[in-house]
């Protein structure tokens, strides 16, 4: 082995330390993926700070839910080319395929090329795969028309006010903590508060309200 690589020409040592590397980080997202496929986990967090005097109670909940269908949603979100594992995936389309082609292909030029072109089939291959797959989980398990409205989350990032733009949410569905994106018909809602859900505008969107805002 220490001869093999010994042999080797710098540019094959650069060849082949990105291919492995790419390769072991590949492993592991793929076992990490189909791991938190077989079954969720979720995360609650509830912090309540009293200090006293005139500074009102802060509750803080922080809500995670955890599985490969929609880790491959947020990581590889929707047709984002600009993401770790789509950059993974190319080096690995592309370093397997410079390898095993460098003794058919003597032309440089015309190996790199082909195995760039292996390289972006690979990545547009797994997006589509993810995209499938999160169609699935969409379609599958809630039906968020039936159980969003009422339930209470807490604003992960912030809602512009009088439907002026989206923001997200982390509501608490079916014993299972989901993100969704969000709009508010009153004032701005920020980052951390609480919400119940008045509507849902689609299977992706919510209408939100500040709890405190219906406490008369």
């Amino acid at each position: 082995m220490i001869e093999w690589w010994t042999s080797l020409d710098l540019s094959s040592k650069i060849l082949w330390a990105v291919t492995l590397s790419a390769s072991l980080v590949f492993v592991i997202q793929t076992v990490m993926t189909f791991l938190g496929a077989a079954g969720d986990s979720d995360f609650d967090i509830n912090t309540d700070v009293d200090a006293g005097g005139d500074v009102p109670d802060a509750s803080v909940e922080v809500g995670h839910d955890v599985s490969g269908v929609q880790e491959a949603a947020h990581a590889g979100s929707g047709m984002n080319l600009l993401t770790f594992r789509n950059l993974v995936n190319f080096l690995l389309g592309f370093g397997w395929t410079a390898i095993l082609l460098k003794d058919d292909v003597p032309s440089v030029s015309l190996r790199m090329l082909i195995a760039i072109v292996v390289g972006v089939l690979l990545v547009v291959l797994v997006m589509l795969l993810f995209k499938w797959l999160t169609g699935m989980q969409e379609s599958g398990t809630i039906n968020v028309y039936k159980s969003a409205v009422d339930c209470q989350g807490t604003v992960y990032l912030t809602i512009p006010g009088e439907r002026a733009g989206e923001g997200k949410v982390q509501i608490t569905i079916n014993n299972s903590v989901r993100e969704y994106a969000a709009l508010t018909d009153g004032p701005e809602l920020k980052t951390g508060v609480r919400i119940r859900v008045v509507d849902v505008v689609s299977p992706t969107t919510l209408l939100v309200e500040e709890i405190n805002s219906i406490i008369i």
